[in-house]
Parts: C-alpha cells; structure tokens; sequence
C-alpha cells in the first residue's frame, strides 16, 4: 500500500458513503452486496464485510433478512451504540451471524465478519466458539429452532406431515442459505433439526412401516423441500452477479428466442410459449404446494397399505 492511501475496506465504504449522500443510493434501496463489492473491487469477502460494517456502525445501512443491506431509512449523524467487546457471548454471536447468513449469504459466514459486525476482533470471537464450522452449526440449529410444533398434533399422518413440511418451508424462505449446508447423505445431527425429523417420523409411526421404510419418506419430503428452496439462494445470488430480477433476465432470453426456428424441433413448447399470453410466472410457493400435494398423494396408497387392519 503507498504511503497515505487509505486501506481497501476505507476506499470501498467512502465510495458507498458519497453514493448514499448524493442520493445513488436512496433510503431502502438495496447496497452491493459483499459479493457484489468483492468482485468490483478484487478484493476479500472479508474486506467487503469490513466496509458494510463501517457504514453500518454509522447507521447509514441496516441488514434486512432476505433482503440484504438496504441504505438506513433516516441515516444516524454518528456511529450506532456498540456492545462492549466484554459483553460479547456466544449468543451474541450466533445472533450476528444469523443477521449476517440471511443478509449476504452463507459463503460471506466467517468468524472474521461476524467479529468485524460487532465490531470486536476475530481472538475474542474464537473465545466463545472454536472455528467458522461449529459457528455455521451452531447458526443454523438456532435457525432451525426458531418454529415450534402444537403439544397436540393434527390427527391423521398426511395433515401432520404437511405441517412439518410447511414448517421447514417457511424456515428455508427466512433463512434460505440452510439449504445449502449439507447434502442429504451427510445428515446434520442439530438437536433443533432433529426436532423435525422427530415430528415427520411420529407422524408415520404405528401405520405398520418398516424403520426403513419411514426414514426413507423422511428424507424424501426433506429432500424435496430442501431441493425447491436451494434455488432461493440462488436466485439471490444471480440477481447481485447479474444485476437482474428473475424476470428482467427471462426477457432477455425471450427476446432472443426464435420460435419460426426452433417450431420445427419444439413443436410443444413453442406452442406452449405462445399461449401464454402473459408469460409464465414460475411461483416458488405454488410449486412447493404442487409437488407436497403430488408426493403425498403418491405415498398415501403404500402408507395405507402397510397400516394394520
């Protein structure tokens, strides 16, 4: 670095803090994200944390889950209260790197962001937890613990499983970096994960299933649930890379799509494509109904026939 230039982290917060003061940026609109930052400016995740925090300890942007980093609705003249650094606890940062994960993702998760968004140094963040692995554990089980089941399930299998799946579902859609933690042929063992596991499966017991049996349409529906919502992130991440919606860049690749060319080898979708008049609207939510409602319907005749007379 030359003598007097500032470090890479200052340069990047002062571009966004004269951005936000000449009115680029408006009140709720959304900041790069640290991705986003990283790649314009070829630097770290970390340093592209280190400058969101800056800003946000200023209180000239807030972290929205599911959003991201917004610009702060009536930016604060000075630095927001700090925590003191002997108040920090493993609560604290399990909190932050929950705030962290929703806002920017789990692969901007480092103990060295969350120390610098509670504005500690990353050695104390290693006093309450031993390494980034046990912290994405321990941030994702608090994560899972958030949904509570009834002391009195429905009755009948098929609407106490299609309350556990709409129960992850709205777990992955607050938090949808969970998806992306392990496959399923590596289970998590987290005591609040487990908890749902616990109610799918309680749910099957005593119809006459085998262990096998009810683990495998277990890890069936969470896989479906799990498979639906990896593309929440996704589409999260495309949109900083791209700088997209979802639909603006399906426009894109409409405009470019022939059908008189591509008629003779697609008949179907090409007649499809053009009897949308409005296009297809592909709803996540609506296609998580469809596939619950299919999968159950489809189990329901093995269920029953396995079930004691």
């Amino acid at each position: 670095m030359a003598p007097g230039t500032d470090p890479p982290f200052q340069r990047i917060a002062a571009d966004l803090r004269r951005r936000i003061a000449a009115g680029e940026l408006a009140p709720g609109e959304r900041v790069p994200s640290t991705r986003r930052l990283a790649q314009d400016w070829g630097v770290a995740l970390a340093t592209a944390t280190k400058a969101l925090t800056v800003l946000r300890l200023e209180g000239l942007v807030e972290a929205r889950p599911r959003v991201g980093t917004v610009v702060a609705a009536a930016p604060a003249t000075g630095p927001r209260p700090v925590e003191p650094p002997g108040d920090l606890s493993r609560e604290r940062l399990i909190r932050a790197a929950l705030e962290l994960a929703d806002a920017e993702g789990l692969a901007a998760l480092s103990m060295r962001a969350v120390a610098s968004r509670l504005g500690v140094s990353a050695m104390s963040a290693y006093r309450h937890v031993t390494s980034k692995d046990e912290l994405v554990l321990l941030t994702a089980d608090a994560a899972f613990g958030e949904a509570r089941y009834p002391a009195e399930p429905p009755a009948g299998w098929r609407p106490r499983l299609e309350l556990g799946a709409r129960t992850l579902w709205a777990l992955f859609r607050r938090h949808p970096w969970l998806a992306h933690l392990s496959p399923v042929t590596r289970p998590l063992l987290l005591p609040n994960l487990l908890t749902h596991a616990e109610w799918a499966l309680a749910a099957l017991d005593g119809h006459g299933l085998s262990p096998t049996a009810a683990l495998d349409i277990h890890v069936l529906l969470y896989s479906y649930i799990e498979g639906i919502a990896v593309n929440l992130e996704r589409e999260t991440q495309a949109q900083a890379t791209t700088g997209l919606t979802g639909d603006e860049w399906t426009d894109t690749r409409l405009a470019a799509f022939d059908p008189r060319t591509a008629a003779s080898r697609l008949p179907v979708f090409t007649r499809m494509m053009s009897d949308l008049a409005d296009g297809y609207d592909l709803d996540l939510d609506a296609l998580f109904e469809l596939g619950l409602a299919t999968l159950l319907d489809g189990l329901t005749p093995r269920i029953e026939a396995a079930s004691p007379r």
